[in-house]
């Protein structure tokens, strides 16, 4: 059996190696379920969300309210200290989740000043602690997803000590918190992160097409592929990789995107109820974008304050 052909092993999952990864404000329900309907046995990631926040239910109660399809499902945490791991834990657990990530690798200021995300990647010490103390409390996968570092690259040494302390399986962003998301992804870094260590790495960053993971892949020899801001508005993305993967032909039509995108925006007004029509409209440039008339057909549903004006829209520009 050729790599393409194969799957990753993840504690009791098997999966493909085209995994959903997380995007705050864009994975969530609503849209893992659209991407559901083209990839029933990929592994998707929920948007990121602090234990305290999950612990003592600070507006996280939509976060945790998921259907059962939507699994395999990981849900991603991100930590400062132990306080609150267990009890963060033992929600999403019972809420049904298949494993539980956590994020070291997010340059956001504001998670950065609070110690959270790639700041941990500066402080072995406390992640040290961090890691031991999910670990000890998680009886499902346990995964870490790092960067290349904070300030210095250390992604090596931050994904043995992963290791040593019992993660399941990493993926990396290799770039810094300091590059954000500029500049190329030192896929090198990758490779020697995969040389590192026997458990399974992901690679996170630049795999927009087949063409660019096949690449990825020569470059790095990764186990699986974290598809972050290359699957936004573009459902189907993890099942055409797939699709190309194999050696069979994929074809992306306007009629696809508009009933992704109908698929979409009926997912979101059930589950956010009337506010659902504002949720949707940040997704709405990204399904047009690149068509005629986007622009104008833009500038209309923006503004548009109800589920029938921007459905009347889609189906108009996609279907007629």
């Amino acid at each position: 059996m050729t790599y393409w052909h194969g799957a990753i092993r993840l504690g009791h999952l098997t999966i493909p190696r085209f995994i959903g990864g997380p995007l705050d404000g864009i994975t969530d329900s609503p849209f893992r379920k659209v991407i559901r309907k083209f990839s029933p046995d990929a592994l998707l990631y929920s948007e990121m969300r602090h234990v305290a926040c999950v612990a003592h239910d600070k507006g996280v109660k939509k976060t945790l309210d998921f259907e059962q399809m939507e699994r395999p499902l990981v849900y991603q945490f991100s930590a400062n200290s132990i306080e609150c791991i267990d009890r963060a834990c033992e929600l999403v657990v019972a809420a049904g989740v298949d494993a539980v990530d956590l994020n070291i690798g997010c340059p956001a200021r504001c998670v950065v000043k609070s110690g959270s995300g790639s700041a941990l990647m500066g402080d072995l010490p406390r992640l040290k602690i961090i890691l031991e103390h999910f670990r000890k409390t998680l009886k499902i996968p346990f995964t870490l997803k790092i960067r290349a570092g904070f300030k210095e690259k250390n992604a090596v040494t931050v994904a043995q000590l992963a290791q040593d302390c019992g993660v399941d399986a990493l993926a990396i962003h290799p770039r810094l918190q300091t590059q954000m998301f500029a500049g190329q992804p030192d896929y090198d870094l990758a490779r020697q992160v995969k040389e590192a260590v026997s458990i399974p790495v992901f690679l996170s960053g630049g795999i927009i097409n087949w063409a660019t993971a096949q690449r990825a892949y020569e470059q790095t020899g990764v186990d699986g592929y974290l598809i972050g801001r290359g699957i936004w508005s573009r459902p189907w993305k993890l099942r055409e990789l797939q699709e190309q993967s194999q050696g069979n032909i994929f074809t992306v039509t306007d009629e696809m995107i508009g009933q992704a995108a109908l698929d979409h925006l009926h997912e979101v007004m059930k589950y956010y109820g009337p506010h659902g029509a504002y949720v949707f409209r940040k997704h709405l440039p990204f399904y047009i974008k690149g068509k005629p008339s986007a622009g104008t057909l833009r500038k209309q549903l923006m503004v548009s304050h109800t589920a029938q004006e921007l459905e009347d829209g889609l189906w108009t520009f996609f279907m007629v």
